[in-house]
């Protein structure tokens, strides 16, 4: 098999706006794959020339509505679409399409034909759109009716055990020439790791929202290429990860990439998206991930899938860092230091003590905040909504507690010199204050409250801004990423 290719879906309504995709991400990919199905009709006529014009190896692909496509005017007029497009064949076969998407099901004799004739490679493709394919294996090795035909695979899995199953099924195929792709977020692995995978490209569309095919999984070329290194990736690349869910904002991989990069260790930094901490403790041990951070909402029940734990760990009764030294899954807890780190920094002192807490939230991260404030000092009231979570945490410290709503406010006033935001609640938010996107909403800051959120996108959450105009010192949680960060690539430094 060659070296995986990174292939760019073409999504733009006329060939020109093709051309454009074609000019403006020219230096990150290998070869494109021209969408007719989302050309405007008079476009569609003038599709043969489009080889030459791209000057990139390109796939014509006519995709169904059934495959998840645009085109929905009847085979007969897809016959002739791309016998259009293969038709007066070239000499130079650059000038030519290098490979045509012809689905399973579909079977034209003159026009498989015509394209072995013209060098024309058929990729011979299955998509499910709803479901995994649980017999893949088979399944590949049916549809590879000739070594002139590449096999291409795409589905929608449904949990990130299903990517585990389809990367047991390609290590039976390694050496062969397969295109296979788990769609959506959760099959996001499978596109960065095209090379672990065994797939013979990898596709990616423009990062234009009107342009992106993100809702069944792509990335844009140069995130790939910049973020991810995928043309770096090897059979000895090492890979480390992060997962939680939902999975929606982190601006780990970069980080850790962009350290790999710099210090040429031949690793990679990946996302794994997975709902329960099983799946992703499965999925780790199958790829032989060799170390991975781990967020929201799995702090808690990843330790009991792991062999050891360190001090903090068992302490805290969280881990946000799994290191595996030789078959040994050993957890750590970073986030506690990168805290204090941080918001020592942020507040200018150099400890808490004298200092009143209140800290919002009672989950994985809760645990490793409890923990820097009762080492530095502090004194600190739990608020939750669940209060016998706040009282597990708070006992555990020696600290207060109480529910979170309106009936404690009176006692988040005497906790207020610093507060503490540790739940997700404003990740991602881009509008106003709310009681869906703050936890403090019905809170009347007094501008003395230094707060402290350790959500960092978007930069300004809605507490903070809340805050912010009421006079107070704010800041989110980008300082507590990138001292945690620092202390987890320490750890994935020293696996061999």
């Amino acid at each position: 098999m060659v070296k995986p290719l990174i292939c760019l879906c073409l999504t733009g309504a006329s060939i020109e706006e093709d051309l454009a995709l074609i000019k403006r991400y020219r230096s990150y990919i290998d070869l494109v794959e021209l969408r007719v199905d989302f050309l405007d009709e008079n476009d569609r006529l003038n599709i043969r020339d489009f080889p030459s014009r791209a000057g990139l190896p390109c796939i014509l692909t006519i995709r169904r509505t059934i495959d998840g496509g645009q085109y929905a005017e009847g085979e007969a007029a897809r016959s002739m679409l791309f016998a259009r497009a293969l038709a007066f064949a070239d000499e130079d076969k650059r000038k030519n399409f290098a490979y045509v998407d012809f689905e399973e099901d579909f079977h034209i004799p003159s026009l498989q034909d015509a394209a072995l004739a013209y060098g024309t490679k058929i990729i011979r493709s299955f998509h499910d759109m709803k479901n995994p394919v649980k017999n893949l294996a088979e399944k590949l090795r049916a549809m590879r009716s000739s070594r002139f035909e590449i096999p291409k695979i795409a589905f929608m899995p449904k949990s990130l055990a299903d990517v585990t199953d389809m990367y047991r099924a390609m290590q039976h195929f390694e050496g062969s020439d397969q295109i296979i792709v788990a769609m959506g977020s959760i099959g996001l692995p499978t596109r960065i790791l095209a090379e672990k995978f065994h797939s013979y490209l990898t596709y990616t569309s423009p990062a234009d929202l009107e342009l992106s095919l993100s809702d069944i999984g792509h990335t844009d070329p140069k995130t790939l290429e910049e973020i991810y290194h995928f043309h770096d990736i090897n059979g000895s690349t090492k890979i480390f990860g992060i997962t939680g869910y939902p999975l929606k904002y982190t601006s780990s991989p970069k980080m850790h990439n962009t350290l790999f990069k710099e210090e040429k260790i031949n690793s990679v930094y990946i996302p794994f998206k997975s709902e329960t901490a099983s799946d992703a403790a499965e999925f780790a041990r199958e790829l032989g991930i060799k170390g991975f951070s781990v967020t929201i909402p799995h702090k808690e029940e990843i330790i009991k899938y792991l062999s050891e734990v360190d001090e903090k760990v068992k302490e805290i009764g969280a881990c946000n860092t799994v290191i595996n030294k030789n078959g040994v899954w050993t957890g750590y807890n970073t986030d506690c230091t990168g805290f204090s780190k941080a918001l020592l920094e942020f507040t200018g002192l150099k400890n808490l003590k004298h200092k009143k807490v209140a800290i919002i939230g009672a989950g994985g991260a809760a645990k490793a905040v409890a923990y820097a404030v009762k080492e530095l000092g502090g004194k600190a009231c739990i608020f939750n909504r669940t209060v016998t979570k706040a009282r597990s945490l708070a006992d555990k410290f020696g600290f207060a507690y109480a529910t979170l709503g309106y009936e404690t406010t009176e006692l988040l006033k005497k906790y207020s010199e610093i507060i503490i935001q540790t739940t997700s609640k404003g990740m991602g938010s881009t509008e106003s204050s709310s009681e869906a996107n703050d936890p403090l909403w019905y809170y009347d800051f007094t501008g003395n409250e230094m707060v402290y959120d350790i959500v960092y996108e978007p930069a300004v959450t809605p507490i903070m801004e809340r805050a912010e105009k009421a006079g107070c010192k704010v800041h989110n949680g980008y300082t507590m990423l990138k001292y945690q960060g620092e202390e987890q690539f320490r750890l994935f430094k020293s696996v061999k």
